[in-house]
């Protein structure tokens, strides 16, 4: 699967710092979530499903 990642909106992780540290982003898409470097905003992002976005944040938590 091909996206066009150019127009996302994309969100900073709530635990991610301003001081160039661990920067997550994450953007909505039909069907997918899309997590990239924020430091690398030009880089590759990660496709994923909902369900294991879900799966995964749900990991972290615990």
């Amino acid at each position: 699967m091909v996206v066009d990642v150019s127009e996302i909106v994309w969100r900073k992780a709530t635990r991610s710092d301003n001081l160039g540290g661990n920067c997550v982003e994450v953007a909505a898409l039909p069907g997918v979530v899309a997590v990239r470097d924020s430091k690398d905003p030009q880089g590759p992002s990660l496709m994923v499903s909902w369900e294991a976005f879900r799966t995964f944040a749900a990991s972290l938590k615990n």
